[in-house]
């Protein structure tokens, strides 16, 4: 019994660890994609050996990085409940908990993915179901029948970007997708 609570609290300490290298690496190579690994150490309090017992080579601390962001993201679209919840509700949940994870990870979520890794294979889901959320929008009429949802998936896309980019007002995760969902929707065009 000893043996196993032991157990736990090393693999909770370890787990601990791991998750304060992988913030403090997205923090220090956010502003210095060059930065070092004793920087990272340095940055997340730990020796730069518990990096490398962690982590052979800075290649694997980049995918780790990379998987840790896309499994937040996926977590984040989990939590929307696409496949519940009626789908403008989905909608605007599913966007501004995407906004709070790519605001926090933006350096690991514009990381290029090895397409044989687990970030990629998470992406790719996570299109695969916000297309699917899109169709049952497309269902309720909110998106016309003729859309090409997988256009709409990357215009929404690339609203959720220029949200990030141009928030100079400093606005809020929920005004944000509000706004997000409105022009996806709406358009610029006049109100009928």
């Amino acid at each position: 019994m000893m043996g196993e609570t032991a157990g736990r609290s090393l693999r909770a300490d370890a787990e601990r660890s791991v998750r304060a290298i992988l913030e403090a690496a997205e923090r220090v190579l956010a502003e210095d994609p060059g930065a070092s690994m004793e920087q990272i150490a340095a940055a997340a309090g730990v020796a730069r050996t518990t990096i490398h017992r962690r982590f052979a080579n800075r290649q694997a601390l980049i995918e780790a990085l990379a998987s840790s962001a896309a499994r937040q993201l996926a977590r984040a679209v989990d939590d929307g409940r696409p496949d519940t919840a009626p789908p403008l509700v989905a909608m605007h949940r599913i966007t501004a908990n995407v906004l709070q994870v790519k605001s926090a990870w933006a350096f690991a979520l514009e990381l290029p993915a090895d397409p044989d890794g687990e970030a990629a294979a998470l992406h790719q889901d996570i299109a695969r179901r916000c297309v699917a959320v899109l169709k049952r929008a497309q269902d309720d009429r909110l998106i016309d029948g003729a859309a090409d949802l997988d256009w709409v998936r990357r215009v929404y896309y690339a609203l959720i970007g220029e949200s990030l980019r141009g928030n100079a007002d400093g606005a809020d995760p929920d005004t944000l997708a509000t706004r997000i969902i409105d022009t996806l929707l709406h358009g610029a065009g006049p109100r009928a």
